[in-house]
């Protein structure tokens, strides 16, 4: 249901692996309003050989959510998922923007392994005062060559931020949403709408971990700028198939179970989480702690201060007391909706669904400039 129309408006639009997530808001006096939002169950896996048929499908369903949300713009932003974009800061001499654009395809054949003729390339100059800035420059002193001439003071390097997406996967999701009717005139990766939701102008180093259906992405940030980004192939999903095995039960029941053993729960001040999920979320742990020793291992001189949790499965029971005592990191679950004004009759769903939201929120909050 529409709660507010305008025609400034745009829709963030999430195609996860189990779900469609849309937020359509508005900038209202200054401020990000909710238009209206909308979501559909619908398991999809744009990186199959033949994807044809899983299009149309992904393309079906999106129709329908846009139709059953009453939404007002065909206006939308979209984002890949983090596994698929490979991203790195690399430290170039100083140059002309001309310039720059050949050596930063140059530099892309290090690291992206794929022909980069079938990458699409983006790339940001980081400022030279940032913290991004400054662990890149000292990674490239570790390894420079001293100056044939000492008595010339070398010119300080541009730091720069540059990301690689497939060409193949940026044109099925163009496909998608013409398909559907929309017009998609912005995509990005899922970090940076986590960031924009989640982080906002805060500039510590913080860490924000994504439980998804099928994936979760763990991601530091310091300043605005992924300094590392990792996935694994753990996720709700699995956590669903634990309890089913365990318990023996259908996987419909085993999902029922999952929610409602967090619903009984809630407001526990015990740490522990289930016996049947601990093994799951134990390897989940593990990756971060990984991350962790990754990011202190760079030598920033700053530590992760917090620990955000995000995706259909953040809600776990006691999740975010279990990892701030595991890993002696505050640990909370971040609310999407923060920068947000929406109908106070509304926080009662937010406080329940609104985790699963912050990559839609982030990508509409895109085009609002905030």
């Amino acid at each position: 249901m529409a709660i507010f129309s305008s025609k400034q408006s745009y829709l963030g639009v999430d195609v996860g692996g189990s779900s469609i997530k849309l937020v359509e808001l508005k900038a209202l006096n200054g401020r990000p309003t909710l238009t209206t939002y909308g979501f559909a169950e619908k398991r999809s896996d744009l990186l199959k050989g033949s994807v044809g048929e899983e299009m149309r499908a992904i393309s079906e369903a999106l129709k329908q959510v846009v139709k059953a949300s009453r939404v007002t713009t065909k206006y939308a932003v979209t984002a890949l998922p983090s596994f698929t974009v490979f991203s790195s800061i690399i430290s170039l001499p100083q140059m002309s923007r001309k310039e720059l654009m050949s050596a930063v395809k140059w530099e892309a054949k290090k690291f992206v392994p794929m022909p980069v003729d079938e990458m699409i390339l983006d790339w940001e100059v980081l400022k030279e005062d940032s913290l991004a800035a400054k662990v890149a420059g000292a990674n490239a002193k570790n390894t420079q060559e001293k100056a044939p001439d000492a008595s010339k003071a070398p010119q300080k390097d541009m730091k720069v931020l540059l990301t690689a997406a497939p060409k193949n996967l940026v044109q099925r999701y163009m496909e998608i949403f013409k398909a559907a009717d929309l017009q998609l005139v912005a995509l990005e990766t899922e970090a940076f709408a986590l960031e924009r939701s989640l982080i906002g102008h805060d500039k510590a180093p913080i860490m924000i971990v994504d439980i998804g259906a099928v994936a979760t992405d763990i991601v530091v940030f310091s300043e605005g700028i992924p300094m590392l980004t990792r996935s694994i192939d753990v996720g709700g999903d699995t956590i669903t198939k634990t309890i089913a095995s365990t318990l023996r039960v259908s996987s419909d029941r085993a999902e029922q179970f999952k929610r409602d053993f967090f619903i009984a729960t809630q407001g526990a001040s015990d740490s522990n989480i289930p016996k049947a999920i601990e093994f799951v979320v134990n390897s989940i742990t593990n990756e971060i702690r990984y991350v962790l020793n990754l990011y202190q291992n760079q030598g920033t001189g700053r530590s992760i201060e917090k620990v955000i949790l995000s995706g259909g499965s953040a809600y776990l029971t006691n999740l975010p007391e279990y990892f701030t005592k595991l890993l002696n990191i505050k640990t909370y679950i971040g609310d999407p909706w923060a920068r947000v004004s929406y109908p106070v009759e509304l926080k009662p769903v937010w406080d329940e669904i609104g985790p699963r939201f912050a990559v839609s929120v982030g990508l509409a909050l895109r085009q609002l400039g905030t």
